[in-house]
């Protein structure tokens, strides 16, 4: 079944069913006074047929309006039938949208859950490599630069060690939060797994611009950190250690881009200079 277009149809078929049962119900509302005009006739003529003299074809005349009146009064109550009816027809229809309405409800969480992170609620390798698929083709059309960040927090463990792991929890969706504020409209950010991160970069016009999109993602997230668990204030700063690739000259597929990013982020720890560019890239350190 096609919940999305059933969604669509049902709320359509209800509003006419709706609607013709608001034309049955006038309907039946004209032969309700019909009826009742028609009693009021025939009650008008019964008084002339009592008169000494009556009118000629009179009594001709009652019986023929107490035929159409008997008449009447069967439509009316036909019409009562039809009206109940599609009462109760109306009723299963909005059964059934709510019922179509909760089951797409459910689809589109299970889709959701499938392809976003549990903790962070961020993309999730799966709908990452996805959009980086897609960066490629875009990348190849329109002659883009198509960057990839890797990010790593520095001595997380250490975190997680000295305050808890529901700190590093927080932490970790703070992070994922800050991520996302400034994030462009092309642009994807994922938890690829523990405290690593990445970033895709799409329609880059120069390479200086990722550069300066790695220092400020590095001076937001310096940003000190107030957490709150247990009744305890921590106030924390995390620093982030990115490698960045850029396609192609650093990988042709999203695994290659990623391990060329990945080893970047490692030299970049490891001399402290919170960026490096991938090995193959035109630039090599940090700031």
């Amino acid at each position: 079944m096609d919940l999305n277009k059933e969604m669509k149809r049902g709320p359509e078929q209800a509003k006419t069913l709706t609607k013709v049962l608001g034309q049955s119900e006038h309907v039946k509302e004209l032969v309700k006074e019909s009826a009742e005009e028609l009693s009021e006739v025939n009650s008008t003529i019964k008084q002339e047929l009592a008169n000494p003299d009556p009118r000629p074809g009179v009594e001709n005349a009652l019986e023929k309006s107490e035929a159409v009146e008997i008449k009447v009064h069967e439509a009316s109550e036909k019409l009562t039938v039809v009206n109940q009816a599609l009462e109760s027809e109306v009723r299963d229809r909005h059964m059934v949208d709510n019922q179509l309405a909760e089951a797409l409800q459910r689809e589109e969480a299970t889709l959701h859950a499938s392809l976003h992170d549990v903790l962070t609620d961020l993309p999730n390798r799966a709908l990452f490599n996805d959009r980086l698929e897609h960066g490629f083709a875009q990348s190849k059309r329109h002659g883009w630069i198509l960057a990839l960040m890797f990010l790593d927090l520095d001595n997380f463990k250490t975190i997680n060690d000295t305050y808890g792991h529901e700190v590093g929890d927080i932490v970790l969706q703070k992070t994922a939060e800050r991520l996302g504020e400034d994030i462009r409209g092309d642009d994807t950010v994922s938890r690829y797994g523990g405290d690593e991160f990445l970033y895709l970069l799409t329609g880059i016009k120069n390479e200086k611009h990722i550069a300066t999109i790695a220092e400020k993602i590095i001076k937001k997230l310096q940003e000190p950190c107030n957490i709150i668990t247990n009744g305890l204030n921590t106030n924390l700063s995390v620093n982030v250690s990115i490698g960045i690739s850029i396609y192609p000259k650093d990988g042709t597929t999203a695994d290659w881009l990623i391990k060329s990013a990945d080893q970047a982020m490692y030299r970049a720890k490891q001399n402290k200079s919170g960026y490096a560019f991938s090995a193959f890239s035109s630039k090599g350190g940090g700031r």
